[in-house]
């Protein structure tokens, strides 16, 4: 399986279930009107793993009928909103996740991008150091973190390209 494919199947493992309902009212706190393709949106980055590009979001959803400008211009709706983060890894694409409840968008965690198939990871649980905050510190406000390497299907050579 070539490594894009491989790795937008994996970004589609669900996360957590959410209801319809439960999505609705997200939407619809924020005075958004809840309309059928930003259910299917939020819904879709609810239950995915990993930041999706607008790319990704808009071939999905094009199997609802929804097309590429309503897909970005809700993706920036939700974004505005609260509901979203956009996110840019350094390679002048925007990904897109939504923002958990009891987070806010400065309530960042670090990404992982395998420089080689181009897999998005988050990393919630990984935090920096005490000595690592006080040296960062020293030098300005830390925003988000990044790392960078080979995952492990690249790494031990199970991803064809």
């Amino acid at each position: 399986m070539p490594p894009a494919t491989r790795a937008r199947d994996k970004r589609f493992m669900k996360r957590r279930p959410s209801s319809t309902e439960s999505t609705k009212d997200a939407i619809r706190a924020v005075g958004l009107r809840a309309t059928p393709a930003r259910l299917a949106t939020l819904q879709m980055l609810r239950e995915a793993i990993s930041p999706m590009t607008h790319a990704e979001v808009a071939e999905r959803l094009a199997e609802n009928g929804v097309d590429k400008a309503t897909a970005f211009r809700n993706l920036n709706d939700m974004t505005d909103a609260g509901l979203l983060r956009r996110t840019e890894l350094g390679d002048h694409v925007y990904r897109f996740e939504e923002i958990r409840p009891g987070e806010d968008d400065s309530d960042t965690h670090p990404h992982f991008l395998c420089t080689v198939c181009g897999t998005v990871s988050c990393l919630g649980s990984v935090k920096l150091t005490a000595s690592s905050q006080r040296a960062s510190q020293a030098v300005g406000e830390v925003t988000e973190i990044l790392l960078r390497g080979r995952c492990n299907d690249c790494k031990s050579g199970t991803a064809t390209r």
